[in-house]
């Protein structure tokens, strides 16, 4: 995986969590809510795309599969997972817990697990996209949360509709 197609799967990784911010930013959430929020999601998607990587390889070492093939329906599915969340309302709670936070980052950052199984098929290294993940993720739910009451009402889907169509275009990419 080169460093630019890395970055590219950490931007769209990062979109779902941008949006989310946005939404969360409008709960005029304090300067050290917004760091400690965004350390969450940035720790999340350090360990979650490495931990699919250890399953990944052991998938791959029962299974015989095409890696390319794995990685591009992966990528195709994310993105359709994306456009389909779309037309979801959800109603923003409070986060005022430590299982709030972890949930959060939880949440935002499981598509980044099956990236990880993807990057474990392809026998690629792991440890620079799980660094630069980590990093795009962190500054995204920074800048999500930071420009949320601004922003929220305008751009919020359209930031998940981008991310979506960067995965859909990178998972035919390794398709053919």
């Amino acid at each position: 995986m080169s460093l630019w197609m890395c970055l590219f799967v950490a931007i769209s990784l990062s979109m779902d969590a941008f949006s989310l911010s946005m939404l969360y930013g409008t709960l005029s959430l304090s300067k050290r809510v917004i760091r400690f929020l965004s350390m969450t999601v940035g720790i999340f998607h350090f360990f979650m795309p490495l931990f699919g990587y250890l399953f990944g390889d052991m998938i791959s070492l029962v299974f015989i599969f095409n890696a390319k093939l794995l990685v591009g329906a992966i990528f195709i599915l994310l993105s359709i997972q994306m456009l389909l969340s779309l037309n979801k309302t959800e109603e923003l709670s409070e986060i005022s817990s430590l299982f709030s936070y972890l949930l959060f980052g939880f949440t935002v950052s499981i598509d980044s697990f099956t990236v990880g199984i993807g990057i474990g098929g392809l026998k690629s290294n792991i440890w620079v996209p799980c660094i630069i993940f980590s990093l795009v993720s962190f500054l995204f739910t920074f800048l999500g949360l930071s420009l949320g009451r601004k922003l929220a009402s305008k751009f919020g889907k359209y930031s998940t509709i981008l991310g979506s169509l960067m995965l859909m275009i990178l998972g035919f990419s390794y398709l053919f």
